[in-house]
């Protein structure tokens, strides 16, 4: 590693390199932030233009623009409650509350410490742990992959514990939508009633600004504000946001951060599985969980902590086994073989000036992001001292052109009015959005896995032996039986604290 660490450091920090990294994060932030772009389609866009440069100078932009891209769906979903990627979904949950209380430069400040943090961490384990990593994620096979989907469909036990009932049946709905389209494991068309664009099947990103953006918008427009939210930006804050990471958020951010490598090394998983997950353990854990959704950094911090962190995970299997654990990560290994360079453990050797120089400019992208986004959260502010209309008209405009920019389809401009429509009329009898929004995500990987396992218990003999013979399988499992008991057990505890204080309160009379 030495031999290559030196010549690699040396490459990141000539001037071409370190502005190909300001680029990159500059372009990815905005592609991140406006609905229906996402982190894919900025970086497949770019690598044509890697030809013409030096196989190190061209992955270093890649990943910037990857980064950059994932921190930047935050600054929608904080400001008009709009993931700008699917990864930050969680990151409404406390962003937009927190913006509308007048705390938009906290909730900017917020994600962009803990995306920063996260990432660090990523490319920590990237440098340091790949081999193992990667041996661990050769485990996963079917079974490990729907027990993991399972435990974070248990997630709504925890989201929705005021009301349970309300939030199964919006997964459930969300669920049943995953199923529109071909089968994947018989083959035919269901739910398509005819219509060959259904075939398929319902599209993730148009789905999530119907459900956050375009449902937004029809409920600001029947309040009668002039504005999103105030705006009004205090000294300090983000020093603020620093301290209270420092104080209150260390053990939370490390937490997040190591669930978001876990699961970016998992094919498929990807970053809105790990931020869900992460939010879900922080709430789990956290003293007063019925403060998540109301506004808090904790929320936040775990979010965008392990969305990020993610990159570092799916980079992990990309590098040392040339299986790419993300849609970005596989648009980067076609980038590598179009340079002629063959992804394996092998690229830490023959081609290890190349791999360590792409592995340490992650660490220094993610530390100029702190002032890059620092200067471009400021100037996304703004947005909250445009008056409400024109921003629903900006808003419904990028979410129609980026929604039939994905598959140039007029079927998801359709979804977006569709699930706008559903998520609006939902809220008002109590429905839940994240819910719905798990639910449409989480479907197809577990109808997919589940088909695996069904195939396999026709080799093995037994549908039991297939489902719990792994010792991966079984912590899935128990962890999946700890999250739904949770908000029962944390119930129990409330009453018996309330009845213990009542009793104390009544002997002291």
């Amino acid at each position: 590693m030495t031999d290559f660490l030196l010549p690699a450091i040396g490459n990141i920090f000539e001037p071409l390199n370190l502005l190909l990294m300001v680029f990159g994060l500059t372009g990815g932030i905005i592609i991140g932030a406006l609905p229906g772009l996402t982190a894919t389609m900025g970086v497949a866009l770019m690598v044509p233009v890697t030809f013409a440069m030096n196989p190190i100078s061209g992955l270093i932009m890649l990943g910037a623009i990857y980064a950059g891209a994932i921190y930047g769906g935050s600054n929608s979903a904080c400001l008009i409650r709009t993931p700008g990627t699917p990864s930050s979904v969680a990151t409404t949950f406390d962003g937009f509350p927190m913006c509308q209380q007048g705390r938009a430069d906290e909730a900017l400040y917020a994600s962009l410490l803990a995306s920063a943090f996260g990432g660090v961490i990523g490319t920590f384990f990237l440098l340091f742990m790949s081999a193992p990593l990667a041996r661990f994620a050769l485990k996963f096979g079917g079974p490990e992959f729907f027990w993991l989907c399972i435990f974070g469909l248990s997630t709504i036990a925890v989201m929705s514990r005021d009301n349970m009932l309300k939030g199964l049946l919006s997964g459930a709905f969300g669920l049943l939508v995953s199923t529109i389209g071909i089968d994947p494991n018989a083959g035919y068309p269901r739910f398509t009633f005819g219509y060959y664009p259904l075939s398929q099947g319902i599209e993730i990103i148009p789905a999530m600004i119907g459900l956050f953006s375009f449902s937004q918008v029809l409920s600001l427009l029947g309040s009668d504000k002039q504005y999103i939210a105030e705006y009004n930006p205090r000294k300090g804050a983000f020093m603020a946001v620093v301290r209270k990471f420092l104080h209150d958020c260390k053990v939370n951010l490390l937490r997040s951060s190591v669930i978001g490598t876990v699961v970016g090394l998992l094919p498929g998983a990807g970053g809105e599985i790990a931020s869900i997950i992460a939010y879900n353990e922080t709430k789990r854990w956290d003293k007063e969980p019925q403060r998540f959704g109301t506004g808090v950094h904790e929320g936040l911090a775990a979010s965008e902590s392990a969305n990020n962190a993610v990159i570092g995970g799916a980079l992990i299997p990309m590098l040392t086994l040339g299986i790419p654990g993300s849609a970005v990560a596989a648009v980067i290994l076609g980038a590598l073989l179009a340079h002629g360079i063959q992804p394996g453990f092998k690229v830490f050797t023959a081609t290890g000036e190349l791999a360590y120089s792409f592995i340490v400019s992650q660490f220094v992208v993610n530390i100029l992001m702190v002032p890059v986004g620092y200067l471009l959260a400021k100037v996304m502010a703004k947005i909250l001292n445009i008056r409400l209309t024109l921003v629903a008209i900006g808003i419904v405009t990028l979410s129609v052109i980026g929604s039939y920019a994905i598959r140039n389809s007029m079927l998801d401009v359709w979804v977006v009015l569709g699930f706008g429509l559903i998520a609006y009329f939902g809220g008002l009898v109590g429905m839940d959005t994240g819910a719905m929004a798990l639910g449409i995500i989480l479907g197809p990987m577990i109808e997919e896995n589940l088909g695996k396992c069904f195939h396999l218990s026709k080799a093995e003999g037994s549908l039991w032996s297939v489902f719990f013979s792994s010792p991966i399988s079984i912590i899935l499992i128990v962890f999946t039986a700890l999250s739904v008991a949770t908000p029962y057990i944390l119930e129990m505890k409330r009453k018996r604290c309330a009845n213990q204080s009542d009793s104390e309160g009544g002997s002291h009379a």
